[in-house]
């Protein structure tokens, strides 16, 4: 099968990350896979939600937005309407979950939470799964912030963390799905992983026909390859970072 933009079936987009792009949050990033664009901001607060108090614990949570013309067509934005969509609960709840699975958050020096915001400025696919990527890169920045800012000892990560999508097109299993596959896929996947290869979450429907076990393995195969190609270069931007700083 052909793609509509000649990709292989099994290749990102053209991917790029860029750190600090914002100047006063703790930590920030850009990331862009091929036309789809999202800010992603990691801020510090020194205190906890109420539930939180007294575990000595910190927090993560997230929020997430998409402009109004992130789309073709405006949308209208979601604080005019006095309330939060589903989906946008969904993703915002699934952005805060992955994060804090690979952040040891007994180690947030006492009860502290990171605040992130993921801002879809250009959306042609995969904004949630590009959210979760770029949290990941904005929270590392402002953990490392909070260790020069000595109020951690230690940076909490457990390991590295990215998202892709995934889905099948006229029968093949696709990597990376932009909003035009998407919209003609059999099957729409996102997952979120590990740099250690461990699934975080698994978001998977068919869309129009049911999909058998072996293409899920596959599907899970493919995400993974993606996922760990993003890693390298969440570590080409972070760890190159940290080395030009000692």
């Amino acid at each position: 099968m052909k793609r509509h933009d000649n990709r292989q079936y099994n290749q990102l987009r053209p991917v790029r990350f860029s750190r600090k792009v914002l100047s006063w949050a703790e930590g920030s990033a850009l990331v862009e896979v091929g036309k789809t664009k999202v800010i992603c901001s990691a801020s510090f607060e020194e205190k906890v939600p109420n539930w939180r108090r007294g575990s000595g614990h910190g927090w993560i949570t997230a929020e997430y937005a998409m402009l109004p013309r992130a789309t073709p067509v405006r949308n209208i934005r979601e604080a005019s309407q006095g309330r939060v969509s589903g989906r946008t609960q969904e993703i915002q709840r699934l952005i805060g979950r992955s994060v804090r699975s690979v952040v040891d958050l007994t180690k947030l020096g006492g009860e502290n939470t990171i605040w992130l915001d993921c801002d879809v400025i250009e959306a042609d696919g995969g904004t949630r799964t590009a959210a979760v990527t770029g949290a990941f890169i904005a929270v590392y920045e402002a953990l490392n912030w909070m260790i020069r800012q000595e109020k951690i000892e230690e940076l909490p990560i457990k390991s590295f963390l990215a998202a892709v999508s995934v889905g099948i097109i006229e029968g093949q299993c696709c990597l990376d799905l932009d909003y035009f596959e998407d919209s003609q896929a059999q099957v729409d996947m996102n997952l979120v992983a590990t740099s250690k290869g461990q699934l975080v979450e698994i978001q998977g429907t068919a869309e129009k026909q049911p999909f058998s076990e072996d293409q899920l393995l596959e599907l899970v195969a493919l995400a993974k390859s993606g996922i760990n190609q993003l890693i390298e270069k969440q570590k080409s931007l972070l760890i190159a970072n940290e080395a030009n700083n000692c």
